[in-house]
């Protein structure tokens, strides 16, 4: 399936960037049902008994794609909105930093951790989520995307880990 005709481009969304909307995916119920199958196809073999995932839109595809490899969903959060113990991790953006959160008892050792996203753009997110997992002990079994904007260098921040995506912009 042509998943780019689903991706609607919006100019200047803020002052020279173009933001790659997916909610029109998301409206298609045959595009984003082939997400999701594709994502489960692809990692149907990780040995992953977890996928991380980040607000907003990362749950958009890690809960579904959780629930179709049956196993289990970490929500990851901006601090202050899980309601138990957590642990963060502060990491780099290109203009300052961010923080990321889940509960503490989200990963064990010995967990093998897939992480989803909607986009990999600068890998910042991704490599906080990364130091997330190995900081509570976990393997990261693999990392998924819908997009990766191959104009950045995203995957300069995933530490070697292997990704992979479904479109390349």
């Amino acid at each position: 399936m042509d998943l780019r005709k689903y991706i609607r481009d919006v100019l200047d969304f803020k002052p020279g960037i173009t933001f790659f909307d997916i909610t029109p995916l998301l409206a298609d119920p045959k595009a984003f049902s082939y997400s999701i199958d594709a994502l489960a196809e692809r990692y149907k073999d990780s040995g992953a008994n977890k996928i991380l995932a980040a607000e907003a839109r990362g749950f958009i595809f890690g809960a579904p794609l959780a629930y179709k490899l049956n196993i289990g969903f970490i929500p990851v959060r901006k601090p202050g909105k899980l309601p138990y113990k957590t642990t963060s991790v502060t990491y780099e953006l290109e203009y300052g930093t961010d923080t990321l959160s889940m509960h503490v008892d989200a990963v064990v050792p010995g967990d093998k951790v897939l992480i989803i996203d909607d986009l990999l753009a600068t890998g910042g997110t991704t490599g906080g989520m990364i130091q997330l997992v190995k900081q509570s002990g976990g393997d990261v079994a693999g990392i998924g995307f819908l997009i990766e904007l191959g104009f950045l260098d995203g995957p300069s921040k995933l530490e070697g880990i292997p990704h992979q995506y479904l479109l390349k912009l």
